[in-house]
């Protein structure tokens, strides 16, 4: 399975699982952990990558997986999101990668035309 993502992310297998999965209730069970241990931004990121570069059924998985990526994020899942605990506030920052994807889902063919 070739995967078409940036440098920016390894390919894990559950993010490839969440773009593959035709299911789309069972989508946030791959994304969820994924934005816990990478980080939102770089979950969005390989998304956004996915959106780009990818294939129909790629795009179509990644447009599914965009919207559980924006999980909410809680103390009880992970203590690094307690108030006294240790997080990066970059790893989860991703306006930028929103703005893309915005300017890029809408488009019919991919080069942005």
């Amino acid at each position: 399975m070739k995967c078409y993502v940036t440098a920016l992310c390894d390919c894990s297998r559950l993010m490839v699982a969440a773009v593959y999965d035709p299911e789309s209730r069972f989508c946030r069970w791959f994304v969820e952990p994924e934005v816990y241990i990478f980080g939102r931004r770089r979950v969005m990121a390989t998304l956004l990558s996915y959106l780009l570069t990818g294939t129909d059924a790629e795009q179509a998985g990644a447009k599914r997986a965009w919207y559980c990526a924006h999980v909410p994020l809680h103390v009880d899942r992970s203590p690094a999101y307690a108030p006294g605990g240790r997080r990066d506030p970059a790893l989860d920052e991703a306006r930028h990668l929103v703005n893309k994807w915005q300017e890029y889902a809408a488009v019919p063919d991919r080069s942005g035309a």
